[in-house]
Parts: C-alpha cells; structure tokens; sequence
C-alpha cells in the first residue's frame, strides 16, 4: 500500500522578478518567513492585496524563489468570492485562464492571465514513483480517513529529483474531509 502525506496548500502567489520589483521596488528580494516541504521553496514574508470584480483578499502569500512566470493559485470559494473566472489547471499552465488585479506596497499589476485553482496533485521522487509503481503525468485517487474520510480523484502524479513525495490539496478540499492539518492518504492507483 503506497501512503503519501496530504498537506493543505493555502491561497498564494508566485511571481517573476520584474512583477516583483514592480509591486515592491526596484531591486526588491522575497524574504524567507520559513521554508515548505518542497526543496528550496519558501514562504516569504511579503505579501500582497488581490482585486477582483467582486471584492479584494489582503495579505495573500507570495511563496519563493521567484519564478518565470506569474501565477495566482486559488480555491473555487476564493474565485467566487473575488468574482473571477479560474480554471482548474496544473501549476504552470496559465495560458488563457483568469485575470487579477495584484496590488503591493509600491505599485499593481494587472496581470490579464494567470489565475488557477490548481489540480490536485502529488509531488514524487523518482525513487518512490518507482516503489509506488508510480509515472509522471500519471492520474489517481488518494483515500483519507477520519470521520468525513473520502477518496480523492483526478490527483496528478508529477515526479522530479527535485520534489518531496507530499500531496498537495487546497482549503475546500481539506475542509471537505474535514483535514484541519497533514494527514496520510492511500495512493489507489
């Protein structure tokens, strides 16, 4: 029986140097709060304001280093609250999906794509792919127990040297197995 360990990732964003500097001044540089389980990511200290048609949400993380590209990852709940349209997508596929208004302490952004709710998914070594029988790219499910216990489908399987075998589940779907921290799930391939 393979077994991961299922974290709840909170909303967040992820942004390239230039919007950066644009949303907190030339030269600026994320500030490491504390490291996630992915090797060399980070939650930093900064944070910033999103602005959608419908209402704004302060204080969103940003997680580091930075990236290529500019992505805002969500919760449906968040989506509709803002009043923006975001697909469910892997981390990294932004092309075509929803736009947002990011504001820092020393500008905006508008970005016109870039926001998802992004697909539940399981980060894996090469190793335990191997042992778990496991492929990149590969689609399963993932049970949990506890008293609102179910079964997850659609989890992506990505596998890279660089990853900590972890799954990775957002707030509305924690909260609707009842998953307030970490637990163990069950790989059913």
């Amino acid at each position: 029986m393979a077994k991961v360990i299922v974290e709840i990732s909170a909303r967040h964003v992820h942004l390239t140097q230039k919007d950066l500097e644009t949303l907190f001044g030339p030269g600026a540089k994320l500030t490491e709060k504390r490291p996630l389980s992915q090797p060399g990511q980070f939650l930093s200290e900064e944070r910033v304001v999103l602005c959608g048609p419908k209402g704004k949400m302060e204080r969103v993380a940003i997680l580091g280093p930075t990236r290529s590209a500019t992505q805002v990852e969500l919760s449906l709940t968040d989506a509709r609250a803002l009043g923006v349209e975001a697909p469910i997508r892997e981390s990294g596929d932004v092309a075509g999906s929803g736009s947002i208004k990011i504001i820092g302490p020393c500008g905006e952004l508008d970005i016109p794509e870039g926001v998802i709710i992004a697909k539940r998914h399981i980060h894996v070594t090469p190793e335990d792919a191997a042992a778990f029988g496991l492929q990149d790219k590969q689609v399963v499910s993932v049970r949990v127990g506890g008293p609102r216990g179910l079964t997850f489908g659609e989890v992506v399987v990505r596998v890279s040297e660089k990853f900590q075998t972890r799954m990775h589940i957002d707030f509305d779907e924690a909260n609707a197995a009842a998953i307030s921290k970490e637990v163990e799930g069950e790989i059913l391939a």
